[in-house]
């Protein structure tokens, strides 16, 4: 039993270095603004990039995450079907309110309610990773220029409220023609600042609207890939007769 309290030590003792190695290496701090800049200039050329007026009229999107998540989006109503494990969501995002599934078996009461938050928080983000460039202009985002530890120049949106996390930032890096090409987050779910993640593999969808479906860190082990993207003006472009979502 000593030799095992031992060893536990020690393998804390590392966690917290490694922990100290990373805020020490890798964490940067905020990005310097700048001052007289127009951001709303940088945020416009960006939304015209990635055609958000194609991605406003198109009605119906579905797309899988890492860790088996899958979505169903009826842009129309902003409902969700959302599915992991043994678990499906039927999802009003605005209200966090919808019908829980575990099986077959439809969920009541707190159990439903706590499966319901479940499937919002994973909304919340993955939807994000889907979709963040369209919503550069949404209620409760800040948007200054501002600069990284290197003066490299950005967009940089602060999400002032909404979603699990509000508070967080982005700077955005856009190339000549305003496709974003990657940025760096200051968010509450990561406990250090300035990781970088990649907008590539970018897929123009029905309509015209542009995904980026890959995102590389620079933290090796961050990858996130958007897979099984379909969209369409129809329910049959995703495969389905009928809306799946059910409220």
């Amino acid at each position: 039993m000593k030799y095992l309290k031992y060893g536990i030590g020690i393998l804390l003792l590392l966690i917290l270095l490694g922990i100290l190695a990373i805020r020490l290496f890798v964490h940067e701090s905020a990005p310097t603004v700048m001052e007289n800049q127009d951001a709303q200039v940088k945020a416009q050329q960006m939304l015209k990039a990635v055609n958000k007026a194609a991605w406003d009229t198109l009605p119906y999107i579905s797309w899988s995450f890492p860790g088996g998540h899958d979505f169903i989006w009826d842009k129309t109503k902003n409902d969700a079907l959302v599915k992991w494990a043994d678990k499906v969501v039927h999802l009003d995002p605005d209200e966090v309110t919808g019908k829980a599934y575990q099986g077959d078996v439809l969920l009541e009461g707190d159990e439903s309610n706590k499966v319901v938050q479940e499937a919002w928080s994973m909304w919340c983000n993955d939807m994000f990773w889907l979709s963040a460039p369209y919503k550069i202009l949404d209620k409760g985002v800040s948007l200054k220029m501002a600069t990284d530890k290197d003066g490299k120049e950005g967009l940089l949106a602060t999400y002032d409220s909404g979603g699990v996390t509000p508070g967080d930032s982005y700077l955005w890096y856009l190339d000549d023609n305003g496709l974003p090409t990657g940025y760096k987050m200051w968010v509450g779910i990561i406990p250090v600042g300035g990781v970088y993640t990649s907008w590539t593999g970018w897929t123009e969808v029905e309509g015209g609207a542009k995904i980026a479906t890959t995102h590389q860190g620079n933290v090796s082990a961050l990858k996130i890939d958007i897979t099984n993207l379909k969209a369409g003006d129809t329910w049959s472009d995703l495969g389905y007769d009928q809306s799946p979502i059910k409220l």
